[in-house]
């Protein structure tokens, strides 16, 4: 039988307030936002009065000793004993109920809980004006846990017999200040509770939560390293929380992390300093480290604790320094963007950051040096979604490959940058792949506020007029007016060409910044009917400017609807693609990566190798079902952001050839025969063709032929045969990190929502 990892026990709710307020049980979240409504509060302390189950407590051993002293504080700062896993939010209401004390709100404003008791009904309410004057109500029940307890009865009976006509009954006085009574003896309300012992590793603790919750709620390694700090190096934590808070408080004044892309948590700015300090993503070990934990023996060590601490301590003083968060959010700003409303992924912007300190603070580049690296970094992860699905993997990966760089070797820094950069954005990203994902009616797609961005970068106006997209976009106001994007082909007309739905209507490329002459705009105009009327108004070379940033096809005007489409996301590409460039420093345009730059790069969100795809290397025989692999492959790129498969590669990197595989093959024993497979492969076993979206060649690298397949985003789902027999195209793959993994249904209908809108 395996040991027990936990013991029952019971505390009165009394007992539970004083071990909170002597440290001993840790409650952090009394100085963090409360996430509680006050009527949750209040149906608590009703479910109390009434007996009813309120849920199971649960707490786990710290492992401090009685009077341990958290790293970096004063004596009087003692680690408490027990951590609250399971019912911080009921403890802290009930904390705050019982003593007055006030919490904090999502605005970072104080206000305490107040709730109302009324004796006759016996009912619990949160305490407004009309309640305050009721004087049926004691409108503040905080009073019955305090000195003046007695004196407040008296006054809630005097009061409440002013508003009677008759003197009150002494039986129902008496049953009235029963019912009282029974509010204040709520303290001594027992609370069943679950301890764990301090060997209980967090992955357990996780695991226990989520079975013995009810509302199925995960812990997630942020929330175990920040309870860590909490009994540690609770200064630490104060330090997030208080740059979290002095982000978004308006009460806040002189410098301040205030900026319009983020309103940073704790736990992300947490991720950013273990990144920074350990060179991980994920945060599995990272727990175990700041336990001061050995991995290998399992031992926990004080000191190994006192000195990881030091190592998380000193990357945060990083993170936190507001020179280097406010230089690090010029990159974004240089990059295009322009407020929080263009950004999709915080992830892409946080971990820009981590790459950002790690170049400045060890690779020592200057802050100048650094802004067009990063601007190009963040434009890369942010339109291609990079950090989007397994950012843990994906930025481990990055980190992987930064970590072998020479020490203190800025060049090599900015170079391995650009090199990954330059694996992303490929020739067959900016000419199938990006006009694939601007086939979308998504107004929140990252491509889309990719060309926002090139517009941005490019100084660009607004169609027909002489606004500035990045006035438009300045989240202070820039704009002495605003607009909204509008239809080229207005809905009124597409609906007499009989082209209806949202989807078709509000597509990307329909879409234009537009400054319509107040006498010419008309919804049901066809194109080649305003065009000519505002042009005679409009400037030519402006106007000519102005259709190349808009990337307006030449004689659009007069294209069908379709065909106007494919080529205008086409030239939106293209102006991305320029809109890139120029962040790219006075430098020449990024040169075409080869296949040896790509398996230099290794695998990525975007690269993926296999060894062969016909010769199994180690049955030494044909082996069909390596196609089937390929196919995988292929749709998970399709399906995703694109990419490159190299056959004849290992996982290692080593080149190994497909020589073999060409000798499985009867006649054709050449790259012919090997393309002609692949495509045969692909066009049976996929939902669609691929002859526009992957591209073959066959390179070679050290000696060796290779097989090369560019795969462009699909702008639609693809799937996938099963290897089962007699079925049809039926599963969705998708290339998340460095894997290539099936989603099943909510997660699947989830993905393509977000994904092609």
């Amino acid at each position: 039988m395996p040991p027990t990892l936990y013991r029952d026990t019971g505390y009165s709710l009394s007992h539970l307030v004083e071990d909170i307020k002597n440290g001993r049980i840790g409650l952090p979240d009394i100085q963090r936002p409360f996430v509680w409504s006050a009527a949750k509060t209040r149906d608590l302390l009703d479910s109390m009065y009434r007996g009813y189950p309120i849920g199971t407590l649960m707490f786990w051993e710290t492992g401090a000793e009685v009077g341990t002293r958290q790293i970096g504080m004063e004596a009087a700062a003692r680690s408490p004993q027990l951590l609250i896993v399971d019912g911080q939010q009921r403890l802290t209401s009930l904390f705050a109920v019982l003593t007055g004390r006030p919490v904090l709100t999502k605005s970072f404003e104080e206000r305490r809980i107040r709730i109302g008791f009324r004796p006759e009904d016996q009912t619990f309410e949160v305490t407004d004006a009309a309640i305050e004057r009721d004087a049926h109500f004691i409108p503040d029940i905080t009073v019955l846990w305090s000195n003046g307890y007695k004196t407040t009865v008296r006054q809630f009976f005097d009061r409440l017999g002013k508003t009677l006509d008759e003197e009150m009954p002494d039986a129902h006085k008496d049953e009235l200040e029963e019912r009282i009574d029974r509010v204040r003896d709520l303290r001594d309300f027992r609370f069943q509770v679950v301890e764990l012992d301090d060997a209980t590793d967090e992955e357990q603790v996780a695991e226990i939560f989520v079975r013995i919750n009810s509302e199925g709620v995960k812990l997630n390694q942020s929330d175990f390293i920040l309870t860590l700090m909490s009994v540690h190096w609770e200064a630490g934590r104060r330090q997030l929380e208080n740059f979290s808070r002095a982000a978004v408080d308006p009460a806040v004044t002189g410098p301040s992390p205030r900026n319009p892309f983020l309103d940073p948590s704790p736990d992300q700015l947490l991720r950013v300093a273990v990144a920074v300090a350990f060179r991980r993503a994920r945060l599995q070990h990272v727990y175990s480290i700041l336990r001061g934990k050995d991995l290998e023996s399992g031992r926990v060590s004080p000191e190994r604790r006192q000195e990881q601490f030091g190592l998380l301590a000193a990357a945060q003083e990083k993170v936190l320094d507001l020179t280097s968060w406010h230089e690090f959010l010029k990159c974004v700003a240089t990059a295009g963007f322009r407020s929080r409303k263009m950004i999709t992924s915080d992830n892409a912007l946080l971990f820009s950051y981590t790459l950002w300190l790690i170049g400045r603070h060890d690779f020592g580049l200057q802050a100048a040096a650094l802004r067009p690296a990063i601007a190009r970094w963040f434009f890369m992860a942010h339109t291609t979604g990079r950090y989007s699905s397994s950012p843990e993997s994906q930025l481990e990966s990055d980190l992987g490959r930064i970590t072998s760089l020479p020490a203190g070797d800025g060049a090599a820094f900015l170079a391995e940058l650009d090199r990954i950069i330059a694996a992303n954005f490929t020739g067959d990203y900016w000419e199938i792949s990006l006009p694939n994902r601007l086939d979308t009616s998504s107004s929140r797609s990252p491509v889309l506020f990719a060309y926002l961005a090139a517009l941005n970068i490019l100084d660009a106006e607004v169609l027909f007029g002489d606004l500035r997209i990045r006035d438009l976009l300045d989240p202070t106001g820039a704009a002495p007016r605003s607009l909204e994007r509008d239809r080229l082909y207005h809905r009124k007309y597409l609906e007499s060409l009989g082209i209806s739905g949202t989807r078709q209507a509000n597509a990307i490329a329909n879409m234009a910044y537009v400054d319509w002459p107040p006498d010419v705009r008309n919804n049901a105009d066809a194109p080649s009917d305003y065009l000519p009327r505002i042009a005679e108004r409009v400037d030519p070379q402006a106007l000519a400017r102005q259709s190349r940033w808009h990337a307006l096809p030449v004689g659009w005007e007069q294209l069908e609807y379709p065909v106007f489409l494919e080529r205008r996301r086409q030239l939106i590409a293209r102006v991305v693609q320029e809109g890139f460039n120029a962040l790219t420093d006075g430098r020449k345009k990024y040169p075409p990566m080869t296949a040896a730059d790509l398996i230099a790069a290794g695998e990525s969100q975007t690269t993926e190798f296999k060894a062969s795809g016909r010769w199994n290397v180690h049955t030494k025989q044909h082996d069909p079902k390596l196609g089937q692999v390929l196919v995988k492959a292929v749709c998970g790129f399709l399906n995703a952001e694109g990419g490159v498969l190299l056959i004849g590669v290992a996982d290692d990197g080593e080149v190994l050839g497909i020589e073999e595989d060409f000798a499985t093959f009867g006649s054709k024993q050449n790259a012919d025969g090997y393309e002609l497979f692949l495509r045969q492969l692909l066009d049976d076993n996929l939902s669609a063709p691929t002859a526009s979206t992957v591209r073959i060649r066959f390179p070679v690298v050290d000696s060796k032929t290779i097989c090369q397949l560019s795969v462009a985003a699909s702008g639609n789902p693809v799937f996938a045969k099963s290897a089962k027999a007699g079925t049809g195209p039926s599963e969705f793959w998708v290339r998340v990190g460095n894997a290539t993994k099936q989603l099943h249904g909510e997660d699947l209908i989830k993905y393509q929502e977000q994904h092609w809108g």
